[in-house]
């Protein structure tokens, strides 16, 4: 599914893909066992709304990536660190996060999960925003792709101040920072 630049995304258009993806990732494990790695901050929503229409057994991790400015020898770059990983030596594994842009990050965290030799390991994502990738990653299952260059603020995502995240709804931050809830306007009765 493709968005267009500056497109919302209601809450029941998202429910309904949501319910999708769950069922999709439910065919493709079949009743086996599924390790839900979420990233935190960014993905748990999208994650516990995922994870209940997902109808095979399902064990919950959660990591939490800390950014990191870094000056070395007068270059400046960001480091991503996570702490220490589940054990997920031959299990299936499903690393949700909420939006996949440059794919740096989520490749990391793969690889690093993938250290402890599962027996797959596959990536859903809400967002997915091919133009700004920089590493050749493409996510297993997607809600959405967009090419917007936008932030987006809802469903657990939120704006440079920290607030939206509990916006039903998904919008380009400038349209979704209005003081609405998600929850639809109530039109005045007449009288």
């Amino acid at each position: 599914m493709t968005s267009r630049r500056g497109t919302a995304f209601s809450a029941a258009r998202i429910a309904a893909r949501v319910a999708a993806l769950g069922k999709e990732v439910s065919r493709e494990y079949n009743g086996r066992r599924l390790d839900v790695v979420i990233t935190l901050d960014r993905g748990f929503v999208f994650a516990a709304d995922l994870m209940r229409n997902i109808g095979t057994p399902v064990v919950c991790h959660f990591v939490h990536e800390e950014v990191r400015d870094v000056e070395e020898r007068g270059h400046a770059r960001r480091e991503v660190f996570f702490g220490s990983g589940p054990e997920l030596q031959g299990r299936d594994v499903l690393v949700v996060d909420a939006v996949l842009e440059s794919g740096v990050t989520q490749e990391f965290l793969l690889r690093r999960l993938g250290e402890s030799k599962p027996r797959s390991i596959r990536l859903a994502v809400l967002l997915d925003k091919p133009a700004r990738r920089r590493v050749a990653l493409e996510p297993d299952y997607f809600g959405f792709r967009t090419a917007s260059n936008e932030m987006w603020v809802g469903y657990g995502l939120a704006a440079p101040n920290g607030m939206g995240r509990n916006f039903r709804q998904l919008s380009p931050a400038a349209n979704g920072m209005h003081g609405k809830s998600g929850r639809g306007r109530k039109k005045k009765a007449r009288v």
